[in-house]
């Protein structure tokens, strides 16, 4: 036997090119109707979107819940109503069960009372990072069983939105040029400390992906408005705030 002729290896047997050859079909089999079948079953099981609140009383964090919901979701106690500040921050969740067109929305809400509202403010955080990483480890723990739940009930958290206190209403221009090294400061911080915040770089799948996250990384903090008061423009009913300027409608996830 001619030790240089040598029988093929399975690996030089395969083709060059990664890109596997389309396969002759002889009928047809159904895979057009698989996101129908997925979009069916979602919507049957319903789901479940978990959001946490952090920042100071009186921001407008309800406000805002119930703004981008649409709903009622959400009502806590302003200061200065007869209700003690916490002493130590407590966290409070509230969970609703939304439906529209048929599609269930299991809402949670995560609420922080008394963050930033102390003299010493020091490590109050810690109870919003325990609480976060408990929940995570729970689920992890749950789906690590071998005789788990058929549905995981998901309690970790999908969103934390940080509500930074505002500079106020009127600006003269150098409120308003120090306001702009504030917001400078904010961004240099989160790049220092490492903190990513949405949309994450990972979330750049394309040019175009790329082009618009970073759009919206540079404009962090966002300056949101919310209303729970709907108002008549152009025969339409929109949610937003009256002014002596107009009607500002405020975001919605829901149309």
């Amino acid at each position: 036997m001619d030790p240089l002729r040598q029988s093929p290896s399975p690996c030089s047997s395969r083709p060059s090119s990664p890109r596997t050859p389309p396969c002759e079909m002889l009928g047809l089999v159904g895979i057009e109707a698989v996101l129908d079948q997925l979009k069916i079953k979602a919507m049957k099981m319903g789901f479940e979107f978990n959001i946490m609140v952090v920042g100071q009383s009186g921001l407008g964090k309800s406000t805002m819940v119930n703004t981008l919901f649409r709903s009622k979701v959400w009502k806590s106690t302003l200061p200065g109503l007869g209700v003690t500040t916490p002493q130590t921050l407590k966290l409070h969740a509230v969970t609703h069960v939304i439906e529209e067109k048929g599609v269930k929305l299991k809402l949670t809400v995560i609420d922080t009372p008394g963050f930033g509202d102390q003299i010493n403010n020091d490590k109050c955080w810690d109870p919003i990072l325990g609480y976060i990483n408990a929940q995570y480890e729970q689920f992890l723990q749950e789906e690590l069983l071998i005789t788990r739940q058929r549905h995981i009930p998901d309690t970790r958290v999908h969103c934390c939105v940080y509500f930074v206190p505002p500079t106020g209403h009127c600006l003269t221009i150098e409120e308003r040029e120090a306001f702009r090294t504030r917001v400078t400061r904010i961004q240099q911080n989160l790049r220092s400390h490492c903190i990513d915040v949405y949309p994450q770089k990972c979330f750049d799948e394309d040019i175009n992906d790329r082009i618009l996250n970073s759009k919206i990384r540079d404009r962090i903090p966002f300056a949101v408005v919310g209303a729970d008061r709907e108002h008549l423009v152009n025969g339409k009913c929109v949610l937003g705030r009256k002014t002596k300027w107009g009607i500002i409608e405020a975001p919605t996830c829901r149309t």
